[in-house]
C-alpha cells in the first residue's frame, strides 16, 4: 500500500529543504533529488515508527498560498 503526501521544497543557501506538509516530517539535501530522496526515507521511518493507525488523510486537500505579517513597530 502506499500513501501521496505533499513535499513542498525551499532553497536555504546550498541547501534545499524539504517538509512534508501533511506529517510535518523536514529533511534536506544538496539537490532537489537528493532533499525530496531524503524526505521520502524520512517520512517512511516516521510511519515505521509512529504506525499508520494515526497517520492524518493523505487525501485531504492543501492550499498552498503566500502570508504577509507584519513585522517590527
Amino acid at each position: 500500500m502506499s500513501r501521496k503526501y505533499t513535499a513542498v521544497l525551499t532553497r536555504d543557501g546550498k541547501w534545499f529543504v524539504a517538509h512534508c506538509v501533511e506529517l510535518g516530517v523536514v529533511s534536506q539535501g544538496k539537490t532537489i533529488e537528493s532533499a525530496r530522496a531524503n524526505l521520502k526515507e524520512a517520512v517512511e521511518l516516521y510511519i515505521e515508527s509512529f504506525g499508520e493507525d494515526d497517520l492524518p488523510d493523505s487525501s485531504a486537500e492543501v492550499i498552498l498560498c503566500p502570508l504577509e505579517v507584519a513585522v517590527g513597530a
